[in-house]
């Protein structure tokens, strides 16, 4: 049986974040399994690369009027750590990174292996909460 929710009190608010991690200029997604989430930290070990969010709001407008939107993109700096094979084989092992962007979680047990990040961490987590909240706020959402 079908039923017909009551229409919103406002504006519908869609908030969308996709993260990459960029070695090299070259995309690492999440790893399709444990061995490819093993080459990707291979790959970056001892290295810099860059963590990139893109963000979108939008918000639906009123009487089905054309929605309203903004974007916005967040890179960040990150220096993974001199961390050895056996590194890599216990941490892939507990699961966490089959998928994350990168094949490590800087949260939670990859943190470990990330010796710096120079600009905003929890876009590396991923959603960059200032940018998030300024996009919120220009749109008069907070």
């Amino acid at each position: 049986m079908a039923r017909t929710l009551p229409p919103a009190a406002g504006p519908a608010v869609i908030l969308g974040a996709d993260t990459e991690v960029v070695l090299d200029g070259r995309l690492l997604g999440k790893p399709r399994d444990a061995a490819d989430a093993a080459r990707m930290l291979r790959d970056l070990r001892g290295r810099e690369h860059e963590v990139i969010t893109g963000l979108a709001i939008v918000e639906t407008g009123p009487s089905g009027g054309a929605p309203r939107q903004e974007i916005a993109a967040v890179t960040t700096r990150v220096r993974m750590g001199h961390y050895g094979d056996a590194d890599i084989d216990a941490y892939v092992a507990t699961g966490e990174p089959l998928d994350k962007a990168g094949g490590y979680a800087v949260q939670g047990l990859g943190g470990r292996l990330v010796e710096a990040v120079d600009g905003c961490f929890t876009n590396v987590v991923g959603l960059p909460l200032t940018t998030t909240r300024a996009l919120l706020a220009r749109r008069g959402l907070l």
